[in-house]
């Protein structure tokens, strides 16, 4: 099984890239699901169905997401409705959005998608490791196979999970950061791993905002309202093959693609 996993998708300029390109990525690495983040698609903070359904139409399997995914309000019965839109699983329970999805594979296999947030430097929740640990026998009798999208700040919590549940899952990828880092792994039972997937959208900017806006903010202390940049629209992902019978994985690779270097 190929999974095809985007980290977060920024805004307007994130779902131009996607819409005329991962189509084409799927067919260029015969993948079998495509996961994306996607709290961040509507304005740089929240999802709507518009944006959701576009991003569908692309080639969109199922959406993660963090702490963003509920503030367009005018969302909340959307997300609500759409299983393919889960929440971060150590939220309240009462928190709107599914709890994890389930993929059909063209395999005859299934493939299960969790999320989980950050304790450190983030809103208080649940801890990721007792929730993963509570949910992983309901969640095995389902498939072998599982994946969970672990939105956090701190490397090192990021890397304690991917320890936890090595041996029990097949991938843990990192997002929130939205700076791909350089250490994707396989841990030593079959666990892929990486710290942060990276951001899809402009990187000439500052993780998504326009650089000016930024420096002015922390060079002066004054608030300043943010805008999406425009530029240097990339795509960060990873490709994750996992042994079906098995559920291990076997590989997992980064894509970093540039589509327009220029600076407009």
């Amino acid at each position: 099984m190929k999974i095809l996993f985007i980290g977060d998708i920024f805004g307007k300029p994130g779902r131009k890239i996607i819409r005329e390109n991962l189509p084409d990525l799927i067919s260029e690495f015969k993948v079998d699901v495509c996961i994306a983040n996607g709290e961040n698609v509507a304005g740089g903070k929240g999802i709507t169905k518009r944006t959701a359904n576009q991003l569908f139409k692309a080639g969109v399997n199922v959406f993660t997401s963090g702490n963003h995914l509920w503030d367009k309000r005018e969302s909340i019965d959307f997300i609500a409705e759409e299983k393919r839109i889960i929440k971060p699983l150590n939220y309240p329970k009462k928190a709107i959005g599914a709890e994890y999805y389930v993929v059909d594979t063209i395999n005859n296999s299934k493939l299960v998608i969790l999320n989980l947030i950050g304790q450190v430097f983030m809103n208080p929740v649940d801890s990721p490791f007792h929730t993963l640990k509570k949910y992983l026998p309901r969640l095995k009798t389902i498939s072998k196979n599982i994946i969970v999208d672990f939105h956090a700040e701190a490397t090192a919590e990021k890397r304690a999970l991917g320890y936890f549940a090595d041996g029990d899952v097949s991938a843990i990828v990192g997002t929130h950061t939205h700076v791909q880092t350089a250490d994707e792994e396989i841990l030593p039972k079959g666990c892929a791993y990486i710290t942060d997937v990276g951001m899809t959208g402009p990187h000439d900017s500052v993780i998504g905002t326009r650089e000016e806006i930024i420096l002015e903010k922390i060079t002066t202390g004054m608030p300043k309202r943010f805008k999406i940049a425009k530029r240097g629209l990339q795509v960060n992902a990873v490709l994750i093959t996992i042994d079906e019978t098995l559920g291990k994985a076997t590989e997992i690779v980064r894509i970093k693609r540039r589509y327009n270097a220029e600076r407009t």
